[in-house]
Order: C-alpha cells, then structure tokens, then sequence
C-alpha cells in the first residue's frame, strides 16, 4: 500500500506532467515522464529561465497566451517606452518563445507554443523526482 505523502507526490506530479492547457489554441497537451528521452542543454535552459525571470517579461506571455497582440497593446498594459519593449521583445524572441510577425509600422507577437511545450516537458523532466520516474501514469483521455 502507498504511503500517504508517497500517493500526495503521486498526485502533484501527475497533475503537472499530465495538463497543459493553452488558452489561445484551446488544446490540451500530455506529457509523460516516460516518453520523454532528451538530453538536456542546460546552458540553453538556463538562459531561457533568465530571460522568464523578470515579472514583465511573465505577465507578458501570459498575455500572449489569450492570442496574438500588437506591441502597442503590450506596451500601453505597462506604461512603458518603446525601446524598453523592445528590449524585452528581443529577448523573449531570441529564446524563440516568441514569434514576431510584422505588419506595415506594426509588430505583432504570439507564442512559440512548440517551444513553450518543450519547455515544460523540460522542466517536468528536471523537478520531478527520479524515484517516482515508475510512479506516473498518465490518466488523462488523450
């Protein structure tokens, strides 16, 4: 019989691994420990958790994840100069979890969904416990 913090790990895990849901393109993605066989580059990932560090550079994806926008409506959100997203832009796009589309003056961002996934199956990957690796079973429907 499993222990009660073993079957609440259990549970945490599962639910972290099992949903990812993306509110722009209405899908649910499942992600099992055991189908992922990666090698990790931990300086790549290391630099993209750098660039998802800053609170703006987050409220700014989490933005993006209602559809694509115009950097003029990201930038009226914060009150802030043109240069100054520029700068974050940048970023999140040189880590590729952005995706600029230009259109005449206007640039417009949305997510880079694949990437965004590899991402957190990377990070399922590095946080879940190697000992409960046989723990999860995915019970979702997909």
């Amino acid at each position: 019989m499993e222990s009660i913090k073993t079957a609440s790990i259990k549970k945490h895990i599962d639910i972290f691994l099992c949903v990812v849901y993306y509110k722009h393109i209405e899908k649910v993605l499942c992600v099992k420990r055991n189908d992922v066989n990666m090698e990790i580059n931990y300086a790549e990932y290391a630099k993209i958790f750098k660039v998802l560090s800053d609170p703006k550079r987050l409220k700014i994806i989490d933005m993006l994840s209602g559809g694509e926008l115009c950097a003029c409506k990201i930038q009226e959100e914060f009150h802030i100069t043109q240069p100054t997203l520029s700068h974050d832009m940048k970023l999140l796009c040189d880590a590729c979890l952005v995706i600029p589309r230009r259109e005449g003056k206007w640039t417009h961002y949305s997510l880079n969904t694949e990437r965004l996934n590899d991402v957190y199956k990377t990070l399922g990957v590095l946080i879940v416990p190697k000992e409960f690796q046989g723990l999860l079973d995915c019970k979702c429907s997909k």
